[in-house]
């Protein structure tokens, strides 16, 4: 058997690469004019925008959905090693009943057919598989998005109550608030009723979702009291410090990460130049308002104790997340800086005044998602020209009261029937012993007092 020698392989080689090229534009001619002809049939503009819009709220739905797991790592990192799996345990079930319940009957009572006051009852659906939906977006898509919303309210009640509120009558709360509570203040608002008339502003939720559940969460930190050696007989405040300051700050992280989603999918619309641009904008001033609240709290816990407080950075950040969430469009950055500065604030003198109140909140999500909240919602008019001083107040005051007293009532209703705090003995000795089974730290002892 012979080889071709060098000199024939070239040859060769040379002859097919110009063959090959000579007849590429005829190919590519060819291609082009079926892709034309093809075009119409799927790309037109409408259906463009349509699918470009139906992204967004994938996208954003599941960045937001992973502040799930950034709950999860928060809390996981702030309560002692002897109630770390009952958080992890809380924190799925809620994502899960949210999404079961917002889709049984949340949905309908804040978006279809509202009133001035509230919608329809009855579980929400979408178009059969193959079927193209009306609109501007894919309603499904829509769902989805609305829905992580409801979780991460959940989320901010499961932080303040930890480590003394027992599995079962949290979850059966949680069954109430984003079933019932939570859509009903949202059809005020996103869902076109009487606060929405008026000209309330709240872009992604710095009170419709933030400072809802921290109403929740306060009225339950009220009714359960504090967790057993957290004050002492003469009103000081005793340390009992998180398990893991790694877990947390990479739940920050997380929870950073997915208010990308949280705010910039709040555009509801990526289909257009002006769109995306604004996308742009509200990622840009997210970040900044959160590095607005990381440093002023850093600076300020450094000039008031003399030593930073890891915590308290990891709320600032937080803070100044929940600050910009109500308008994270129209500020410029310095605004943005300063309006996330000051959640930042807030943070550091709100927790050691609920303390000075003895309100126990394990993981500071009252002064980070209500209070900052607040301050959120209340300076949208100060880069909103279309918002008022007077409906902002009017918004987080009918909010704020109706989700407190109905909370409050809920958890009553809870305690005076299967009741809703665990025993002494259970606290002392740790709920994933006395509730999970299962401990996260086993090579710890479950049986430590403090």
């Amino acid at each position: 058997m012979t080889f071709p020698t060098i000199a024939r392989v070239r040859t060769f080689a040379a002859t097919l690469s110009l063959t090959a090229f000579t007849a590429l534009p005829a190919f590519a001619q060819e291609a082009a004019e079926e892709a034309v002809e093809a075009a119409p049939e799927f790309a037109s503009a409408t259906e463009m925008a349509f699918i470009f819009n139906t992204l967004l709220f994938l996208m954003g739905g599941f960045l937001v959905m992973w502040m799930a797991a950034g709950f999860a790592m928060l809390e996981a990192g702030m309560v002692r090693t002897k109630n770390v799996s009952i958080q992890l345990t809380k924190n799925v079930a809620l994502y899960a009943i949210a999404g079961l319940m917002y889709w049984a009957i949340g949905y309908s009572i804040m978006y279809v057919d509202v009133g001035s006051l509230i919608g329809s009852f009855g579980a929400y659906g979408w178009p059969d598989a193959g079927t193209a939906n009306e609109g501007d977006y894919s309603v499904a898509s829509d769902w989805f998005f609305q829905m992580v919303f409801v979780a991460t309210a959940a989320s901010i009640v499961s932080g303040t109550l930890a480590e003394r509120i027992r599995l079962w009558p949290f979850l059966l709360f949680v069954v109430i608030l984003t079933g019932i509570l939570y859509p009903i203040t949202g059809a005020w608002t996103w869902g076109g009723g009487w606060l929405s008339e008026m000209g309330f502003s709240d872009f992604a939720g710095s009170t419709i979702v933030h400072g809802i559940g921290g109403w929740a969460a306060l009225a339950g930190a009220i009714l359960l009291g504090a967790r057993e050696g957290k004050y002492g007989p003469n009103g000081q405040v005793l340390p009992l410090p998180g398990s893991n300051m790694a877990l947390a700050t990479l739940g920050t992280f997380i929870l950073w990460l997915g208010w990308f989603g949280f705010n910039g999918a709040s555009q509801l619309a990526m289909g257009t130049n002006g769109d995306v641009s604004d996308i742009s904008r509200i990622f840009a001033n997210t970040n900044l308002a959160a590095a607005g609240g990381v440093v002023a709290a850093l600076v300020l816990t450094q000039l008031l104790y003399k030593k930073v407080d890891i915590t308290m950075v990891l709320n600032g950040a937080l803070a100044g997340l929940v600050s910009i969430t109500a308008e994270p469009l129209q500020p410029g950055p310095f605004l943005a800086i300063l309006i996330g500065a000051v959640g930042g604030v807030i943070v550091v003198f709100a927790v050691p005044m609920l303390d000075k109140l003895k309100i126990d909140d394990v993981v500071g999500a009252i002064p980070v998602h209500l209070f900052a909240g607040i301050w959120g919602t209340l300076i949208v008019p100060l880069s909103n020209s279309e918002a008022s001083f007077v409906t902002q107040i009017i918004g987080i005051v009918a909010m704020g009261g109706f989700t407190f007293i109905a909370s409050f009532v809920v958890w009553m209703a809870i305690k005076a029937t299967i009741g809703i705090r665990a025993s002494k003995e259970d606290e002392m000795r740790g709920l994933d012993v006395a509730e999970i089974g299962v401990e996260a730290y086993p090579e710890f002892t479950s049986s430590s007092t403090r």
